[in-house]
């Protein structure tokens, strides 16, 4: 009975070892995750940073466009970029 003592103790020592390490690892992903979602709200803070400045290129590049026009600097027949 001794020995199946052993093998039982071995085998409750092994699967505390086994529960430690997993609840570690859970510990670790929920930090992945929640650092990805961070990631992920910064990028798409980017990605409006990015529309806004393309917005205001384009607005500039129309300006520009009507400035041209109004003191002569283009050709009549060069089309006007949209």
């Amino acid at each position: 009975m001794s020995e199946a003592g052993d093998v039982l103790d071995f085998l409750c020592a092994r699967f505390t070892r086994l529960d430690e390490r997993l609840d570690r690892i859970d510990r670790k992903l929920d930090e992945i995750v929640t650092r990805l979602g961070a990631l992920e709200r910064k990028f798409a803070g980017i990605e409006l940073d990015y529309a806004a400045l393309q917005q205001r290129l384009d607005n500039v590049d129309r300006r520009l466009d009507r400035m041209e026009r109004r003191l002569d600097l283009v050709d009549e027949v060069a089309a006007p970029t949209p």
